[in-house]
């Protein structure tokens, strides 16, 4: 019999949409605002999608929390359940290290949780704490931000990681555990640390590596071609241009005369910026009062290469609908394009993720008039 604990941060990802850049200290504001939960209902998916492509479930101890931090996220159908913890008020890092610690006394095999990276920090601070650094673990990526080399690409290949693993087709590596500071964040500044090691099944197809900032000497004239490109063939009078967030894109909008926020979403129309720090319902309500173009400018994450589904919740699948995924135009300079084998999509709903994969391929723009075809992955 193999022992699995499962547990669940109910708070992750509230902020996405949002766009307050993370759930850290967040969490009631956010619900405040009508953020609905994230992180239990993309658990119960992968658990779902695990059900259906696992053969030997009778084989498999579930351990968990009886609340929101487990059970109200689980299936009948998923076989053996035993709760070892309560959790169905209010919960906070201590509910994650107390539940890690009663799970590790039942010497279980595999911890799969769902979090984000401060989530992820809190798991492993106790494994360590504890002396169970090899325990393997897989995160069901459920937060704003996701650095860490232990999540899954999405939640339906955190269950194909699960089965793999436990067929015994995957070995485990270590990986690296890292972690932005929001409250930096939240002001403009990209601080991301290395906190420390864990080890988790290793598949380069199902889990998503970690992030990797990119940054090249000598590519000024190249960024300042893609500015040139953008205020030519891009940005005219109709089109309403969508800034998604990150360095090369700011700098361009500073090179074409905008002002964007540094991690956030913005909007322009010809030379004139319509938006600023967007979020969900902003965007929305830009794209209902628009008649014309639209482009969506994004630049995927070095290393991960994801498009979409990693600190741009914003960019919900409503909005997504709304832009259409013919709209959207990847940002990427030949140093970044290094790390970039493919570009991820995870949209959070599998309809339009499906819409995506039917494109097969994606333009990237990596220089004046100059653009590179990369395949679309849809985990």
């Amino acid at each position: 019999m193999v022992r699995i604990g499962l547990l669940v941060n109910p708070d992750a990802g509230l902020g996405g949409r949002l766009g307050l850049k993370g759930s850290d200290g967040q969490a009631d504001f956010a619900r405040s605002q009508g953020a609905e939960d994230r992180a239990g209902p993309r658990v119960r998916d992968s658990l779902k999608h695990f059900t259906r492509i696992h053969k030997h479930q009778s084989e498999i101890e579930w351990f968990t929390s009886k609340g929101r931090m487990g059970t109200e996220w689980i299936d009948s159908d998923i076989g053996n359940v035993s709760i070892i913890h309560n959790s169905t008020g209010k919960t906070s890092a201590d509910d994650t290290s107390i539940l890690v610690n009663e799970l590790l006394k039942l010497e279980i095999d595999l911890l799969l949780y769902g979090g984000g990276d401060g989530t992820t920090r809190d798991v492993v601070a106790t494994l360590e704490s504890e002396g169970f650094s090899s325990l393997p673990i897989i995160g069901v990526p459920c937060g704003v931000k996701m650095h860490s080399g232990c999540f899954a690409a999405s939640p339906k290949a955190a269950a194909e990681v699960l089965s793999a693993w436990l067929n015994g087709d995957l070995l485990s590596a270590n990986t690296e555990v890292l972690d932005l500071d929001e409250e930096l964040y939240r002001e403009g500044k990209w601080v991301v640390r290395l906190y420390a090691e864990a080890m988790t099944p290793s598949s380069p197809r199902w889990m998503q590596g970690t992030k990797q900032r990119v940054e090249a000497s000598g590519e000024e004239e190249i960024v300042e071609g893609l500015a040139n490109h953008i205020r030519e063939i891009v940005m005219d009078d109709e089109t309403l241009v969508i800034w998604g967030s990150g360095g090369t894109l700011r700098t361009i909008g500073n090179m074409v005369g905008l002002k964007l926020t540094v991690l956030g979403i913005d909007a322009s129309i010809g030379t004139k910026q319509v938006g600023a720090d967007l979020n969900e319902s902003d965007l929305l309500t830009l794209l209902n009062s628009h008649i014309g173009p639209i482009s969506l400018l994004l630049s995927p994450m070095g290393g991960q290469g994801f498009l979409i589904g990693r600190g741009n919740l914003q960019l919900s699948p409503d909005v997504l609908r709304q832009v259409g995924v013919d709209n959207v135009l990847g940002i990427c300079t030949p140093a970044k394009l290094l790390t970039v084998r493919k570009l991820r999509i995870e949209t959070g709903d599998p309809d339009l993720d499906a819409k995506f994969a039917g494109k097969r391929y994606m333009k990237v723009l990596q220089g004046y008039r100059t653009t590179r075809v990369l395949p679309v992955s849809v985990d």
